[in-house]
């Protein structure tokens, strides 16, 4: 039986494709360093970002397709992956690859709890991540992540906080106990521009950045200091929470004509969805039910995923250590990390925007 040859594992391989980015994963230019030995075949599937929610599925049908092919003994598919981002020139980071910014148009809403569970369960799958406190009058990052060491300072760069994994800057670090941030407009785009050009945020797959609740001045500054990869929109699910989620979207519209720069929402996140009995098991919708899916829906955005009300959520964050890690098993666990990978996905569908020839912000 003659030995199978690169070109027959490649063409092989064009009818696996990634359900995100809707193309095969060799024209996608994910397959890397094809081995032949006999009839033993090794190759490796480099992703887009190591937190793929379908990185199993593609590895199964990869070997499955592989394996059928005549001469072939058996299959090793190696899975990697590397991020991309946007190339940044000027003095503000120029490390990091994407940034992500997690909005609501009201407080309350768990907003800064979902940017930390987010942040975590992105480096718990290998990237590299930070998480930028822009919550100016409210910051809550450093409680949340459990934060009590002072950021280093070299006399000219402050350096992040290293927490779980997570580089973390805030202003809480720099403000007395007890005292109120009384800013106007102005001090809080020179405060963004400081701790993105004054932080020493090194190489990061993704930045992820905690804005304050509304249509203020934090989220007009970012969008003009920086191209956004992209933006996460948490909200509850009451129908009078879809009208308020959908200005914050609509600022981010509105700032995308402004600037000039593509600002794509990435999708609308649910939170406090439903209260599940730790007894039974049953969910209780108590503040209503599917309200962002609906909003999702009407919006013409992704819906990324619902997190499940649960008073763990609460004392982990007050605890210093995010839900995530408190409870790893636990359902809202899982929701944080599903939806940290559908985040991951909505990125790479932007960076890859040019390969695929879809439009970087439709959608996205």
């Amino acid at each position: 039986m003659p030995e199978v040859v690169e070109q027959q594992i490649l063409d092989a391989l064009r009818v696996v494709q990634d359900p995100d980015l809707h193309r095969d994963i060799v024209s996608l230019g994910f397959v890397k360093d094809i081995r032949i030995q006999g009839g033993r075949v090794a190759l490796k599937v480099e992703l887009t970002t190591p937190a793929c929610p379908v990185k199993d599925l593609l590895k199964d049908q990869a070997v499955a397709v592989v394996s059928a092919l005549p001469g072939v003994e058996s299959v090793d598919v190696e899975m990697t992956a590397t991020v991309r981002g946007e190339t940044r020139t000027g003095p503000l980071i120029p490390g990091v690859k994407n940034v992500v910014a997690v909005a609501s148009g009201k407080g309350g809403v768990g907003k800064s709890t979902l940017a930390c569970n987010l942040a975590v369960a992105l480096a718990q799958t290998g990237a590299r991540v930070g998480l930028l406190d822009a919550d100016i009058y409210g910051p809550s990052v450093p409680l949340m992540m459990g934060a009590t060491e002072d950021p280093g300072f070299d006399g000219k760069m402050l350096s992040p906080v290293a927490c779980h994994g997570v580089q973390i800057m805030s202003i809480g670090f720099f403000l007395e106990d007890g005292k109120a941030v009384v800013w106007r407009g102005p001090m809080i785009g020179k405060a963004l521009n400081q701790f993105l050009g004054e932080v020493d945020w090194g190489e990061l797959d993704y930045l992820i950045v905690d804005l304050p609740p509304g249509t203020g001045d934090a989220p007009m500054s970012l969008a003009q200091l920086i191209p956004l990869t992209g933006v996460v929109v948490v909200m509850t699910p009451q129908d009078v929470a879809q009208q308020i989620a959908n200005k914050s979207i609509l600022m981010f519209r509105m700032l995308e004509q402004s600037t000039g720069r593509p600002i794509p929402i990435l999708g609308v996140v649910e939170n406090m969805s439903g209260f599940v009995c730790p007894t039974c098991g049953t969910e209780t919708p108590l503040f209503s039910q599917g309200g962002g899916v609906r909003a999702a829906e009407r919006l013409g955005v992704p819906f990324l995923g619902a997190v499940p009300l649960d008073p763990t959520i609460c004392l982990a964050g007050d605890a210093g250590r995010p839900a995530i890690l408190v409870a790893p098993d636990s359902i809202q666990a899982g929701a944080f990390r599903r939806i940290a990978g559908q985040v991951a996905a909505r990125v790479s569908t932007v960076t890859l925007a040019d390969v695929t020839g879809a439009p970087e912000h439709q959608n996205a």
